[in-house]
């Protein structure tokens, strides 16, 4: 039985002092096995060395314990568990994929994209009528001609022709703008 001195100005203070003596000796005892069970574990020293370093401070915050026999059980059971989601952790951050972003266009190839589809809008709006419609269903929306045709109440043949015409006028008018 071990004797217990409490001061009357500072029983905190003997309280802590018990803890940081026990947790001490404990410490240089059996730190480097709990390492090694550690890093047998999760195969790193430096987070096995780390996961120790806070079953002990973990075992100073907690100290008296019920039972100080068991500080060593306790310690153990502590590397063991932290161990364990230190690996969880790993097997998480592992299976993670980021999101795909498309890379950034610079701001200057941004605004020059933004003119390019505002001429080509500007040459679209000024074709006449059917052309633009087959235009429109055909590359914006990738119908087939069938389906133009069809949408538009024309023949297939028609539908090919206009978008053929069509192309040719938008193309001679975005040379003109250029």
């Amino acid at each position: 039985m071990t004797n217990l001195v409490v001061s009357i100005r500072h029983p905190h203070r003997a309280a802590a002092d018990d803890a940081g003596t026990a947790v001490s000796e404990l410490y240089g005892q059996h730190w480097r096995g709990l390492v090694r069970l550690a890093v047998l574990v999760i195969d790193d020293r430096q987070t096995a060395e780390d996961i120790v370093q806070e079953a002990f401070a973990q075992l100073y915050r907690r100290w008296p314990l019920k039972d100080s026999d068991k500080a060593l059980a306790y310690l153990r059971t502590i590397v063991l568990n932290a161990s364990r989601s230190a690996l969880r952790r790993r097997r998480v951050a592992r299976l993670y994929t980021p999101p795909h972003q498309a890379p950034q266009d610079s701001a200057e190839s941004t605004a020059v994209l933004g003119e390019e589809r505002l001429e080509v809008q500007r040459a679209l709006q000024s074709l006449p009528t059917r052309p633009r419609e087959v235009l429109v269903l055909r590359y914006y929306l990738d119908l087939p001609f069938d389906e133009i045709a069809q949408i538009l109440g024309i023949s297939a043949s028609t539908a090919r022709a206009t978008a053929s015409r069509g192309l040719t006028a938008l193309t001679k008018k975005l040379k003109e703008v250029r």
